[in-house]
């Protein structure tokens, strides 16, 4: 092209403006591809953490259920999953269908399929230690091809929680996931532990016995990625940049910082006011629970807004880790339940007392009333009912069929070995035998 047909093109205000659109539109692909890698790389955070966090006779087995979470929920969410979610409208906005492997787009066909992945490996670490692979294996398919799919379709492709005309007094608004990918799977890490039964040694006279993990530089650095993660979980959430949406997509990434940054604080002071010294685990969680507690409204949220969340988040899974294991005496290995379930439907929920649109207050406490929060308990109510009603009948069969728990001598010798005949420190491993 010549220098002149060139200037001749930018003369012509039509032609500059769809020059421009073409650009933002590769740009806003290339932000969904790079985010979704970020949240790719999550996988490597998940197992860190959740090996850390337990007995080194079972770090294969959680490496094992991370690959398949991945490698498994990238087919069954390319098969059946994406069509569920983002299929046509086929029953008022309950349930939706395209067809089988159907796809709007590569790039957001990648972004939603890690998405499926992070929902199905946050059941793992809670029920870690004592779980059968297969009946994991099948339940994390389970998970990708059914149960997440047809929840995220109810907001993220404008199903029944953004009806207006129906029940919901305003549309439920969930940006990034607190309850549609967080709470759905800690929901469901809830009736898998409780089904599957606390590890051996965990409860003495009913009281719970802390069982240390053996690896707590694996954990922090597991939390460190997964923090580098949740930028591409929550920016790319954005679904586009350039312009007014990379605006948007940066503040994204700001609120998401800070609220993790709050709830790691939170859970730092007040175990450390309570036991004397600063606790590395609670804090760990405290900055995970920062983050499920931003998910749902880091696109309606101010800064100030943002880190008040995390606070709350941040000590809310302090409670809420406690209640579990002393009340409902269920043992989840890493605090899933808490961290995923409880401070996801915390972060849905706080949209609707300070949340923002823009410049206009949305939120109880900020002048919105309280149509919106009744939204967002209706969601939250809603994802709660779906997750655990799902998991638990699917769990059922699978107990009543193949078994959900490995036998006592299994458990004992760890699932490196029985389960998959490997170790991943057979050096240490042969000293404690000999």
């Amino acid at each position: 092209m010549s220098l002149l047909n060139i200037t001749l093109m930018f003369q012509d205000a039509s032609a500059v403006e769809a020059l421009a659109e073409s650009v933002k539109g590769d740009m806003g692909m290339l932000w969904m591809l790079i985010s979704g890698i970020l949240v790719f790389f999550m996988q490597a955070g998940f197992f860190l953490v959740e090996s850390g966090m337990t007995d080194s006779k079972n770090a294969v087995n959680i490496a094992m259920k991370n690959f398949l979470d991945i490698a498994v929920g990238s087919l069954a969410f390319w098969f059946v999953g994406y069509s569920l979610m983002y299929g046509a409208d086929a029953s008022g906005g309950f349930l939706h269908w395209g067809g089988f492997t159907f796809s709007q787009g590569a790039a957001d066909l990648f972004f939603q399929t890690v998405f499926a992945a992070t929902a199905a490996t946050i059941v793992s670490g809670a029920i870690a230690g004592r779980t059968k692979y297969t009946t994991y294996a099948i339940f994390s398919i389970i998970m990708t091809a059914l149960i997440y799919p047809i929840a995220g379709g109810w907001e993220w492709n404008g199903g029944w929680l953004n009806n207006t005309d129906g029940i919901m007094p305003a549309e439920f608004i969930d940006f990034a996931g607190s309850s549609i990918v967080h709470s759905v799977g800690g929901w469901a890490a809830l009736v898998a532990a409780w089904m599957v039964g606390p590890r051996i040694g965990k409860f003495l006279n009913g009281k719970p016995i802390e069982m240390h993990g053996h690896n707590q530089m694996y954990a922090t650095l597991g939390v460190f990625i997964l923090w580098l993660g949740w930028f591409g979980f929550n920016g790319g959430s954005q679904l586009a940049w350039g312009g007014d949406d990379a605006t948007a997509a940066s503040q994204v990434v700001l609120v998401t910082n800070l609220a993790a940054s709050a709830g790691a604080i939170a859970a730092l002071l007040f175990t450390w006011f309570k036991n004397g010294k600063p606790n590395l685990g609670m804090t760990l969680n405290g900055s995970l629970a920062g983050l499920v507690s931003i998910t749902a409204g880091c696109g309606n949220m101010t800064e100030g807004g943002a880190i008040l969340a995390g606070l709350i988040g941040g000590l809310l899974v302090v409670f809420s880790i406690g209640f579990v294991e002393k009340t409902l005496k269920v043992d989840d290995a890493v605090g899933a339940i808490s961290v995923h379930g409880v401070a996801g439907a915390w972060g849905t929920l706080v949209i609707g007392l300070w949340g923002v649109d823009g410049d206009t207050g949305i939120g109880l406490f900020n002048g919105g009333g309280a149509a919106q929060l009744g939204a967002q308990a209706i969601g939250v109510l809603a994802y709660a009912v779906w997750s655990i009603g799902l998991s638990y009948i699917f769990l059922l069969i699978l107990k009543k069929t193949i078994g959900l728990r490995v036998s006592e001598a299994e458990e004992i010798a760890g699932l490196d070995i029985s389960e998959h005949g490997s170790l991943a420190y057979p050096g240490k491993r042969q000293r404690e035998i000999e």
